[in-house]
């Protein structure tokens, strides 16, 4: 559980106020609750935290965000084929879609109350980009392990680099392309650690290549240390991100290493 000192709006909070509004009892019965992406959620609150607008107005654009980005992440959960599916796995496939469906309308819904077109069409945009980049996985148009970690890192990133867009916060975006990095380039090396099939990824050529997971430890230091300068260069942003960032690396023996290798 994260917990956050000294932010305006309180993360805690929320978290709750994202559960109420995905809160639904027949979608909750059948299909695994959605996780709500709390490094990202973090990120937002930073890049809000600041500026001129009512909590109202804050806590709104936080919310319809995280609800974007929790329907990307659940129509991601869909198995892309329907080989060899009984009667049960095909309903739960199906409830995925619609989830998915689902919390992307509870968005427009939301922003209709702060009626925000911009921002709207700034989101609508984003989805729509990071769609095109699920597709070139899902047609396997990648030639190497890097251009597969460059496409995964857009589709992790794009929706809340597009927000620090929309919001002019310049330093932040830096900031939430090189979090997003690292939280993405963490998950590639435990999928790695666990062997888990790489089918669906389109890098099949690549899995028996011993690149990869030194790549993955190449990037990690690489972000680490650049994270670790826009963080001591960029002092505009809240106390409690940089808090969060350096508790959270520290936990990582990747930065030990890091750190040591450094002296």
């Amino acid at each position: 559980m994260i917990s956050l000192d000294n932010s305006n709006l309180d993360i805690l909070h929320l978290k709750e106020e994202i559960k109420s509004k995905i809160k639904h009892t027949y979608l909750n019965k059948h299909i695994p609750k959605p996780v709500i992406d709390e490094e990202k959620l973090i990120l937002l609150s930073a890049m809000i935290n600041n500026r001129a607008m009512s909590a109202f107005h804050k806590e709104r654009y936080i919310v319809t965000t995280m609800l974007v980005q929790i329907a990307l992440d659940t129509h991601e959960t869909v198995p892309v084929s329907d080989d060899g599916e009984n009667k049960e796995r095909k309903i739960t496939k199906q409830l995925k879609v619609l989830a998915g469906d689902y919390y992307s309308g509870l968005y427009y819904l939301l922003l209709s109350d702060i009626e925000d077109i911009a921002l709207t069409h700034h989101l609508a945009a984003a989805i729509k980009e990071i769609n095109e980049y699920k597709m070139k996985l899902y047609y396997k148009e990648i030639n190497s392990f890097d251009d597969y970690i460059y496409i995964r890192h857009k589709i992790e990133s794009l929706l809340i680099t597009r927000v620090a867009e929309f919001l002019n916060e310049d330093a932040m975006k830096l900031i939430a392309e090189e979090w997003t990095l690292i939280q993405m380039l963490l998950g590639e090396k435990l999928k790695i650690n666990n062997e888990e099939p790489f089918f669906e990824m389109g890098i099949n050529q690549y899995k028996n290549n011993p690149s990869p997971s030194l790549l993955i430890e190449m990037k990690l230091k690489d972000s680490m240390l650049r994270v670790r300068g826009l963080l001591e260069k960029n002092t505009g942003h809240p106390a409690f991100l940089k808090k969060h960032i350096d508790k959270a690396l520290a936990e990582q023996s990747d930065y030990i290493t890091f750190c040591a290798e450094e002296g």
